[in-house]
């Protein structure tokens, strides 16, 4: 009996062999509920194309809305440290690391708790319950529920990206993935110049009966609130439960997808995808490169103020300077993001996105703070923040190259927690003895990114290898069979929503 993988060709088989109505539509793909084994109806690009611009209509906004929300929550500390936030030192260290501590522990639980209920509702609670949490670090004064606080703040976000990337995943294909979520990437960019803004006004009201700290927090938490009860009232679950599609419209987003083989949700959690997501080694090269870029990350959103104050900046002057940061994260966002779908490419972007990442850590690390550098200091602090549209890539790589919905989820987990667990590393780097330069951080992120961009070639290459191993296994299916290219269309279609793995799935074509 032939093997493919971790399942037997025979076994693909008798799955794919049995009707509609004879398959257990529980260990199937929800898809299922709504077409069959096999294409019943064609459908133009027109319809196509409609029902795309309908679902940018709702999806796109709603995941830009939380991922800003999101992203000026976790920054606010940033903005905080320079606006009278009472901790400081080795504590300022710990809050910021405590985010990441919370996401790490729950990121898991939080996945597998979100694949047993409806994904759009599970999120907006979480964004609502975030936002309460972020108003009420208007209260502590000390260390310890300021901690306690920030903790919960980031179990409460760890299920954002892993939820943005299924819904993405569920609703567009391959070759659009990249940019839908490059669309809500970019508002980190969006929020960065917002919270600045926002953060410089604020700061001129020195006579205030809320320091200004307090101000950002109680705003930043009910804006968070009113997004998440917007994501309850309006985020699709998954094709199946898209209320602002006709039932036509729902089977032709379904459609749409089935030849990307990546099938939408399924709600029962199987253990072999689990133990399959930790044995591949994709898996841990993307948690490898997750990592080198988050700890960079890490280092530059909770203390990224704080090294445009060294250059030689005022505090107020520091507010307004990040300013920029934002637009440099849009643009690479949108750039990286166009170019990954329109080349079909995922790791060649983060290549390029890095670039002028390592030249301005370069001029990190080799120009002196001085009155005549603060310019090109400026300069440098601007364009390393280009290597941020890499985790956006990342996440448009997970959703082009997993399959399996309980394996995915997993993935997403990974990468999360390996992001966070450079955050962590990261929020560390920037030690107060290093002060005011910080030459062994920015050294730090220099090594680390140049070893991030060799190990983009590698990913790339194992997946185009694992592409060039189907396609001589399907031709020798081909022969084995006497198929035509007809019969292997068909056999395509049959296998898009069984919810088989990548591994198992002869037909799962890997983005590279």
């Amino acid at each position: 009996m032939e093997k493919r993988n971790d399942i037997t060709i025979d076994d693909a088989e008798k799955a794919v062999g049995r009707s509609t109505s004879s398959l257990d539509l529980d260990d199937k793909d929800e898809a299922l509920r709504l077409v069959g084994l096999e294409r019943a109806e064609s459908f133009t690009e027109e319809q196509y194309r409609k029902v795309r611009w309908k679902l940018d209509m709702v999806i796109p906004p709603l995941c830009q809305a939380v991922y800003c929300s999101q992203y000026l929550d976790k920054n606010v500390l940033n903005y905080a440290s320079i606006m009278g936030l009472p901790i400081t030192g080795q504590h300022y260290n710990l809050i910021a690391l405590a985010f990441y501590l919370g996401f790490l522990i729950w990121v898991f639980p939080t996945m597998y708790i979100s694949q047993r209920l409806r994904l759009g509702k599970y999120l907006g609670v979480n964004v609502v319950l975030w936002g309460i949490i972020m108003m009420l670090h208007a209260v502590p004064k000390s260390f310890g529920p300021f901690f306690v606080l920030r903790l919960l703040l980031g179990m409460l976000e760890s299920c954002v990206a892993p939820i943005l990337i299924l819904i993405i995943s569920m609703f567009y294909t391959k070759n659009e993935q990249a940019q839908r979520i490059s669309w809500f990437y970019l508002m980190n960019g969006v929020s960065g110049i917002f919270g600045g803004f926002v953060a410089y006004g604020i700061s001129f009201d020195i006579n205030a009966k809320i320091a200004p700290y307090k101000i950002m927090y109680l705003l930043t938490g009910g804006l968070a609130v009113m997004v998440g009860i917007a994501v309850v009232l309006w985020m699709p679950d998954s094709p199946l439960h898209a209320l602002f599609l006709s039932r036509k419209e729902r089977v032709i987003a379904v459609e749409r997808i089935r030849d990307d083989q990546g099938g939408t949700e399924n709600k029962t959690i199987k253990k072999h995808q689990v133990i399959e997501a930790f044995s591949d080694i994709r898996s841990w090269m993307i948690v490898l490169l997750t990592i080198m870029t988050a700890i960079p990350n890490g280092s530059l959103s909770s203390f990224g103020n704080i090294i445009i104050k060294s250059f030689g900046y005022t505090s107020q002057q520091a507010l307004i300077l990040s300013a920029p940061i934002g637009a440099v994260g849009i643009i690479s966002a949108l750039l990286c993001g166009w170019y990954s779908d329109r080349a079909s490419e995922r790791m060649l972007p983060i290549v390029l996105g890095l670039i002028p990442t390592i030249v301005g850590s370069g001029m990190l690390v080799g120009l002196k703070s001085t009155p005549e550098n603060k310019g090109a200091l400026l300069f440098a602090d601007y364009i390393v923040t280009f290597f941020g549209s890499s985790l956006a890539i990342v996440y448009a790589y997970n959703a082009s190259n997993t399959s399996g919905h309980t394996k995915k989820v997993t993935v997403n987990a990974m990468t999360l927690a390996a992001f966070c667990i450079g955050n962590i590393i990261g929020s560390e780097t920037f030690l107060p003895k290093d002060a005011p330069n910080y030459i062994p951080g920015k050294t730090a992120i220099l090594i680390l990114l140049i070893l991030s961009l060799a190990l983009c070639f590698v990913i790339r290459w194992v997946n185009r290898h694992l592409n060039g191993k189907k396609r001589k296994y399907i031709q020798e299916l081909k022969e084995r069979n006497n198929w035509t290219d007809g019969d292997i269309l068909k056999e395509r279609q049959r296998h898009a929503f069984l919810d088989m793995t990548d591994h198992e799935n002869p037909y799962f074509v890997y983005t590279s």
